[in-house]
């Protein structure tokens, strides 16, 4: 079973980088998850699924997956694209897209 080790995104509910700092290391699904038909709950059998170890940095995620004998792969963050926005910008004439109440 391969493990991943990533930098999570953050979420559309947060503004500032909580919870992005650290280094994850999942394991990827061995099973798909199933419906169970009486109640509609998704479950899976794969216990290994519900495992997430945080590290500091990706070398500490790294050498624990070498030491414990874990097939991994690392996918690299990429950059965030940083947007200057000005709030005077909603008012501007020439505005690209309408800007209605």
């Amino acid at each position: 079973m391969t493990a991943r080790i990533f930098k999570p995104a953050k979420t559309a509910m947060q503004s500032g980088p909580a919870r992005t700092l650290e280094w994850l290391l999942e394991y990827e699904p061995e099973t798909p998850r199933v419906v169970e038909p009486l109640m509609g709950w998704t479950s899976s059998s794969d216990m290994k699924s519900q495992i997430r170890l945080e590290f500091a940095t990706k070398e500490e995620a790294v050498s624990y997956a070498e030491r414990n004998g874990i097939p991994f792969r690392v996918l690299e963050p990429s950059p965030r694209k940083h947007i200057r926005k000005a709030y005077a910008d909603n008012f501007k004439f020439g505005r690209i897209g309408s800007w209605t109440h």
